[in-house]
């Protein structure tokens, strides 16, 4: 069946989903699109200048805390570069070629960088014969959905950091819960260069128990007690943790596959030690019906609002 006459999930892949929590989906996007990607990743990590750069660097939490300056917090509507901690040395100065340093890139790459754009522009990928977003979205049960940020996550050889099991929610937070990653591996994926690992299930029963929000007066961000719902809405959601909790498994997919993943999910990945990078693109959608997003939100939505599919 083609994507034409099929552009959202089939029933297997929305049962799929809907069990494991995350879905792989080969062959998302053509090769020519994966490659006009890459070339705009290269380009941005090429051109950005150091000179006048805070060094920001991105953290997750286990070396130190959350990264929360205004460079951070001011890039929800632009394109930013944010570098890993281990390009550093102990004096501050950066041991690897900046292209080599940079951890991720973000927040707004999915209006101001024409080729991220093209995936969530629905005629154009219907065209390009590629899977659409807004289909998938609106077959996963989304009324209104809403693009609110996008990444490249570099995962540089022998320096790209280990990421500990988290959920998505826990940063980009909906009363009720709603976020939606699409995941879209622009080069293999592979157990040595530190892909994706996932806990089968753990969407239903692994509450939101946190969320990174902004400190008081925008001086950074921290981890605080979620008091808001902890679960998407629907019956099968709260259900008690399995015995043992399950296993991680591992996501490794092909340049050109989208992993999509649901925002209650745990899911992690190891550092990358091998030779090879492991360069992808992620945008997260949330449901823009029905839910608040409030202020307390490390992210905050551009004057125009968060981007409609």
């Amino acid at each position: 069946m083609s994507v034409e006459s099929a552009p959202g999930l089939t029933q297997e892949q929305l049962a799929a989903f809907n069990r494991d929590g995350y879905l792989v989906i080969p062959n998302a996007i053509k090769p020519a699109t994966v490659s006009s990607l890459l070339s705009e990743t290269h380009r941005l990590l090429d051109s950005f200048s150091l000179e006048d750069h805070p060094l920001t660097r991105f953290s997750t939490g286990e070396k130190s805390d959350h990264v929360g300056d205004d460079y951070f917090l001011s890039s929800g509507d632009k394109i930013r570069f944010f570098l890993e901690e281990d390009a550093f040395d102990e004096a501050g100065s950066l041991t690897k070629p900046k292209a080599r340093a940079v951890n991720k890139i973000g927040h707004y790459l999915h209006v101001l960088s024409p080729p991220f754009a093209h995936l969530i522009d629905d005629a154009a990928v219907r065209a390009a014969g590629e899977v659409s977003p807004a289909a998938i979205a609106r077959s996963i049960g989304f009324k209104d959905p809403r693009c609110l940020q996008s990444m490249v996550i570099c995962k540089q050889p022998e320096i790209g950091g280990a990421v500990p099991p988290h959920q998505d929610s826990t940063f980009l937070y909906t009363n009720p819960p709603s976020a939606v990653g699409f995941w879209y591996a622009l080069e293999d994926s592979t157990l040595q260069n530190g892909c994706l690992s996932f806990l089968p299930g753990s969407h239903r029963w692994a509450p939101v128990e946190k969320r990174l929000v902004r400190k008081a007066g925008d001086t950074g961000t921290e981890m605080v007690d979620n008091e808001g719902p902890r679960f998407p809405e629907g019956a099968e959601y709260g259900v008690e943790r399995p015995e043992g909790g399950g296993e991680y498994v591992a996501g490794e997919v092909k340049a050109g596959d989208l992993v999509l993943i649901n925002g209650n999910i745990l899911h992690k990945s190891e550092k990358n030690t091998s030779q090879k990078g492991r360069i992808i693109y992620t945008f997260h959608i949330i449901e823009g019906d029905d839910r608040e997003y409030d202020k307390k939100n490390w992210l905050q939505p551009p004057k125009e609002g968060f981007t409609k599919l």
